[in-house]
């Protein structure tokens, strides 16, 4: 029926020559009839998103409007090597025990639980820079979060908002860095298809950074507020390194060894090259190639090249291939467009208005679609090339609204099946004692602060640091 709805009329105006700027042509009705199947899928099917992103790349290659060695060179894109290399060089980071070591150092400091709470916190923020992909981030805070659970006996109201604050933190953290999640990556490749320039590590860096410490603090705070009482939050706490060595799977004490060294200084190469860009010229997959090859090499790395290639993500990165090849042919066909101006006609009569109408709707609709696509890569996938379509339009940055609406798309914290980190600390093994129950209430609460902040940032912020909203 969505086929015929959208690629009838196009078929028919195509066969009779009749030329209509205002609708759709023939192959953008057929890209978006596939883009909102793939959609319907995503939402209401059981298939992988993977699956479904593939199946929506080979229709449109089988319909003519994706050449196939257009949907083959995804697979051989700059955003996809600069994530495999990432991925090879978190694998030595973790193998090395360093980042385990310096979470440790972190939280033995603190003596109250809101010192803990906040010291893990910052630790996880750290963590964007060192692991790519919340679902890695959340791997190696899950034994972290075990080790203090062992050195907290009869906390269990803490260590059950501990249990909150670690996945939320990783999902709210991520956009300090444009390797803290798959859909970061989408976005500035959408971006640089339609508008010819993405956003890079540092530009990312520096608007990202800001939010995802204020968001992730105000959200600590606000675990602790929820979840535990006056009584729990004055009860001091004292951890010591020897605890957490207990159950940790590396060394925590005593002087760093050879490999924790290297890998320090790799980690420290990498992210000054990658934010040093414009003094060097290395493109940002070139510095991860580089980085990649030294975190293997022997003597010099810290991990095998077999060993790191088996931790590198190939589903997400065989969905990212997939879904830039959607978007780019949303983005030629006009289907983006068209859509986006369908569905938000109401808001361009606004006015002066229009904008700001726009922005708030972006936010909003942004922190509420992961409650209908799980996937976070999927949601920037369907959300993105609309809005960068129909941004200018109205007023609007393309980069600003793309970059709102990824930030926005961090929070998925409803349901434990809305992120692969809560659906890990919910998992009874986890021994956090989450319930579903606990999820809602916090969301409740979370997704109003996380809808205010990012309108602020978009209208005061990101403009101050060089990202105007308002074109």
């Amino acid at each position: 029926m969505l086929a015929v709805w959208l690629v009838a009329p196009a078929a028919v105006r195509a066969a009779e020559g009749v030329a209509d700027p205002a609708a759709l042509s023939l192959p953008g009705a057929a890209t978006l009839a596939i883009f909102l199947t793939a959609v319907w899928a995503w939402v209401f099917t059981a298939l992988d998103d993977t699956l479904v992103a593939f199946l929506a790349a080979v229709a449109l290659i089988l319909t003519g409007v994706l050449p196939a060695a257009d949907f083959f060179a995804a697979l051989g894109d700059e955003t996809i090597w600069l994530l495999i290399c990432a991925c090879i060089i978190a694998a030595g980071v973790a193998a090395s025990g360093l980042a385990l070591r310096g979470a440790a150092q972190l939280v033995t400091r603190a003596r109250t639980p809101r010192g803990l709470a906040h010291a893990s916190t910052a630790a996880l923020i750290l963590s964007a820079f060192a692991i790519p992909a919340t679902s890695g981030r959340a791997a190696l805070a899950l034994p972290v979060y075990r080790a203090l659970a062992a050195a907290l006996p009869g906390r269990a109201g803490l260590l059950r908002a501990l249990g909150l604050i670690f996945p939320t933190v990783i999902l709210l953290s991520a956009v300090a860095s444009l390797l803290g999640a798959g859909a970061h990556l989408i976005t500035s490749q959408i971006l640089a298809e339609a508008t010819g320039e993405g956003i890079g590590f540092l530009r990312w860096l520096v608007l990202g950074v800001p939010l995802a410490v204020v968001s992730s603090h105000l959200a600590c705070e606000l675990v602790l507020l929820l979840f535990t009482d006056r009584a729990e939050r004055r009860a001091p706490v004292r951890i010591t390194l020897a605890e957490l060595a207990a159950d940790a799977p590396t060394p925590v004490t005593g002087p760093l060894a050879p490999a924790e060294r290297r890998a320090l200084i790799l980690l420290a190469a990498v992210i000054t090259l990658w934010c040093t860009e414009p003094l060097h010229g290395l493109a940002p997959a070139v510095v991860a190639l580089l980085g990649a090859l030294a975190a293997t090499l022997p003597a010099i790395g810290c991990i095998t090249l077999k060993d790191a290639v088996k931790r590198v993500p190939w589903h997400l990165l065989l969905f990212l291939a997939a879904t830039l090849a959607l978007g780019g042919a949303l983005t030629a066909t006009g289907a983006a467009a068209w859509l986006g101006h369908t569905l938000l006609a109401p808001v361009s009569g606004l006015g002066a208005g229009a904008g700001i109408a726009f922005l708030l709707i972006v936010v909003a609709a942004s922190l509420a679609a992961h409650l209908v696509i799980q996937s976070r890569s999927a949601r920037s996938a369907a959300l993105i090339p609309i809005i960068v379509a129909i941004a200018p339009g109205i007023g609007i940055d393309p980069v600003a609204a793309a970059f709102a609406s990824t930030a926005a798309a961090g929070f998925c914290h409803t349901l434990p099946s809305s992120a692969k980190p809560v659906a890990m600390f919910t998992d009874p093994d986890a021994g956090a004692g989450i319930a579903p129950a606990d999820l809602l209430r916090l969301s409740r609460w979370l997704a109003p602060l996380l809808f205010f902040l990012i309108v602020a940032c978009a209208l005061w912020l990101w403009p101050a640091l060089g990202m105007p909203l308002l074109l």
